[in-house]
């Protein structure tokens, strides 16, 4: 069986962020959704929610599952027997970072990253990016789904 793991803080989950775990669930047997924890960064939605959310999006897809975690994503991978590390990439200052990181994930854990070039009509979405636009009014409904352009618009009211 081929598992991989699809890692984020997912706050909001976007169009891109489906599009990426659309096409990773066609390339693996198994593949966890990992939305991050870290309590030391202020998210718009608490895990549960994120949780939530994502479960939402991917109904149709039976092959995943969503998880959290608070602690190095290879850590996960190690405690999951996972050695894949699925990264989505919209340009060439993602593929720089993302590169150095899958350099360390390597040494710290022996987990591949495979890269996923975004889909041309997803390279400008960006969590901060939607989060931004929403807090001034702006229309995000083609970046995230109804439901959850609803839950950003609710919270900055």
């Amino acid at each position: 069986m081929t598992k991989a793991v699809f890692a984020g803080s997912f706050d909001p989950p976007t169009y891109g962020h489906l599009n990426v775990i659309e096409r990773a669930s066609k390339l693996f047997d198994k593949l966890d959704i990992v939305i991050a924890v870290n309590p030391d960064k202020n998210y718009m939605f608490d895990s549960q929610e994120r949780v939530d959310m994502i479960s939402k999006m991917t109904e149709g897809l039976k092959n995943i599952s969503i998880h959290t975690w608070n602690g190095l994503i290879v850590d996960y991978c190690k405690n999951n027997e996972v050695d894949v590390l699925v990264r989505g990439i919209r340009n060439a200052n993602d593929f720089a970072y993302e590169f150095d990181l899958s350099l360390m994930n390597k040494s710290l854990g022996n987990v591949e990253t495979l890269m996923l070039p975004t889909e041309q009509k997803y390279v400008i979405v960006r969590s901060s990016s939607i989060k931004e636009l929403a807090k001034f009014g702006g229309d995000i409904t083609g970046m995230v789904p109804e439901f959850i352009a609803e839950k950003v618009k609710n919270f900055f009211k």
